[in-house]
């Protein structure tokens, strides 16, 4: 476990290195640094395969992470987070994301991380690590750490939301962070009924106005958060119309994008395999309706 730590501190300051001369020197050798910082920093260390895992992940992955952290952090462009945080942000993100859980499970990446924040960086570094990473946390799912506790419950409330152009359908889908088209929803508040919410919640996060047509039914999953340990999140769905055209995304760390699809293009987009199946079901009962 030392050896990972000491690995991920000659990571940390050979993409430092790397980052900050970028600007003057672009075609620097990210393998070079790498190599000089393992001799002055870590010499005798035999296995050095996992330092050269994640200077490989981050630097192949590294327009991607950027855009992770811009939307977990949006007051923070990348270009205004310091050099050593930034990059302590790159490698987190990248344990998070590609890791191994079995053998760094997200708990120790997230308190890897902070802790080279810590070393490295400013006073509240580690802070600003914690918090960036955390956001991104709370969206992935259930981490393999052989917890019996039962899952807090948490109800949301979503839609498919679709509206008419002449003769054909369209409908309203967000990206998340991760790289899946999804659908809009939330957390539905006390005493609120599922419609309620997810009216609500789709004005809230595309900002259109909608009408619920027809229950499509429900899915669950498990996520985690840092404070509450696992929740289920159980999401009922609807079929929703709107006259509405424009798409307004609320500023969150967990979506990217939004945009409305034609029938024939939905089946080509990258979806979780849940949110397919509640798609298709929107989908059949929106046509079969049409044909009558």
């Amino acid at each position: 476990m030392a050896n990972r730590h000491l690995s991920r501190s000659v990571a940390l300051q050979s993409l430092f290195e790397w980052d900050f001369n970028e600007q003057e020197k672009p075609d620097k050798n990210i393998k070079e640094i790498v190599e000089r910082n393992l001799e002055n920093f870590a010499p005798g260390m035999m296995d050095t395969d996992f330092t050269h895992s994640l200077i490989d992940g981050v630097v192949s992955k590294r327009k991607y992470l950027d855009t992770i952290i811009e939307k977990a952090a949006p007051e923070w462009p990348i270009s205004q987070i310091a050099a050593v945080d930034r990059n302590v942000l790159r490698i987190g993100l990248f344990e998070l994301i590609y890791g191994d859980k079995k053998n760094v499970p997200y708990k120790v990446a997230i308190n890897e991380a902070i802790e080279l924040a810590k070393t490295f960086g400013g006073d509240s570094s580690g802070k600003f690590i914690n918090g960036v990473l955390g956001t991104v946390y709370r969206e992935m799912g259930e981490p393999e750490d052989g917890s019996n506790k039962d899952p807090v419950e948490e109800k949301l409330a979503g839609a498919v939301v679709y509206r008419k152009d002449g003769k054909k359908f369209l409908f309203a889908m967000v990206h998340d962070v991760f790289g899946y088209w999804t659908l809009s929803k939330g957390k539905t508040e006390e005493n609120e009924i599922p419609e309620d919410g997810a009216t609500r919640k789709v004005k809230e996060e595309i900002g259109l106005d909608i009408k619920i047509k027809k229950e499509l039914g429900s899915n669950d999953y498990l996520a985690s958060d840092p404070e509450r340990g696992k929740v289920k999140k159980i999401v009922s769905y609807f079929l929703a119309e709107t006259e509405d055209s424009e798409l307004k995304l609320k500023e969150t760390g967990g979506l990217n994008d939004l945009k409305w699809f034609e029938l024939k293009d939905i089946i080509d987009l990258n979806m979780y395999d849940d949110i397919r199946e509640i798609m298709a079901k929107g989908i059949k009962a929106l046509t079969h309706k049409s044909k009558k």
